[in-house]
């Protein structure tokens, strides 16, 4: 295989979840598109190794430099922290070798020894039991890089959004829309566009209320909020639009009209997302992208999925998705 493929670390998520899953059944696609190591626990992927069925061993290794890349053997940097591993299930343990993965993650993106972080789901309820104060991998990955302006975007086909907030309350969510940070999502969300190869990108931006306040009949926040962003925006050389009408701002975007939807909280851009993403039964797609980011990181776009962990049935889909778009933006 061509050492010209970027190194992507991909961390194993909760070990209790479909994580482990997922990696291994997707190993043989991702390592066409990337040098996928996996940071985890060696015992845990041969564990699911055997769930899934797979003629696959594991490499253990403790250096990216040290892994083969061999087309049946898995290279995992073993960080362990799972004495019992026990699926399907919030453990504190499970949550505290979650957070040392991506921990380990940041050290070798950092260093530069991997070129792009790709992480599987974690259990929020799990990390908050081994005391992390983040409600996911992203203000994790802020606050060790010591980044201020930072946002989600999520990929499916077509169709891109980014948020202005996203785990918080909808009431404290529709407080942080604020021209500021508008303009903050905006500017990411074009670098972030240029980044994936996208040429003068169009910028779509959604209302806050129905209809984009419908000129002020149903509320004052696109007007004195959003629109003077998407003004400071356009005057700083990005094609931007809005506010537009949230209703129908995606669908415009899903035919082409924006590259991307900037959406002003968590429901708002993910509904639509996970309509086109999980339309497809059992093959789960879809990609998270932090931006504004020092380094480059992906993620699949669906949780630990606790209910089928250890049945081997979990699809690999999202994963590879996420690969490809990180490697896509480290060969940029």
């Amino acid at each position: 295989m061509t050492t010209e493929l970027p190194r992507v670390g991909i961390t194993m998520g909760d070990p209790g979840g479909i994580g482990p899953e997922v990696i291994v059944k997707g190993y043989g696609r991702l390592r066409e598109i990337s040098r996928p190591v996996v940071i985890g626990d060696a015992d845990v992927i041969a564990a699911a190794i055997d769930v899934c069925g797979l003629s696959l061993g594991v490499e253990t290794i403790e250096s990216v430099a040290e892994a083969s890349f061999a087309a049946d053997r898995v290279p995992v940097i073993d960080v362990g922290g799972v004495d019992e591993l026990v699926r399907g299930e919030v453990k504190r343990e499970h949550g505290e070798a979650s957070l040392a993965y991506i921990e380990r993650a940041i050290e070798l993106a950092t260093a530069g020894d991997i070129d792009a972080i790709t992480t599987a789901p974690i259990n929020k309820q799990a990390t908050k039991l081994a005391g992390s104060d983040h409600a996911g991998h992203t203000g994790l990955l802020a606050d060790r890089t010591d980044t201020e302006n930072y946002s989600m975007m999520l990929v499916e086909d077509d169709l891109r959004v980014t948020h202005v907030s996203t785990h918080v309350p909808l009431r404290e969510a529709c407080d942080l829309v604020t021209t500021e940070n508008v303009r903050d999502v905006i500017r990411l969300t074009d670098a972030a566009l240029r980044d994936l190869g996208v040429d003068d990108p169009t910028v779509g931006v959604a209302g806050l209320n129905p209809h984009a306040s419908d000129g002020g009949l149903l509320g004052d926040e696109d007007g004195e909020e959003i629109e003077p962003a998407v003004e400071d925006a356009r005057e700083a050389g990005i094609d931007a639009v809005g506010p537009e009408s949230p209703d129908t701002v995606y669908v415009r975007a899903a035919r082409g009209e924006f590259d991307c939807v900037v959406s002003m909280y968590h429901d708002q851009g993910h509904i639509p997302i996970k309509m086109l993403g999980f339309a497809g039964g059992d093959a789960v797609s879809g990609v998270n992208v932090t931006i504004g980011l020092p380094i480059i990181r992906t993620s699949v776009d669906h949780g630990t999925a606790f209910d089928i962990a250890g049945e081997g049935v979990a699809s690999e889909q999202s994963l590879v998705d996420a690969v490809e778009v990180a490697v896509r933006m480290a060969e940029d």
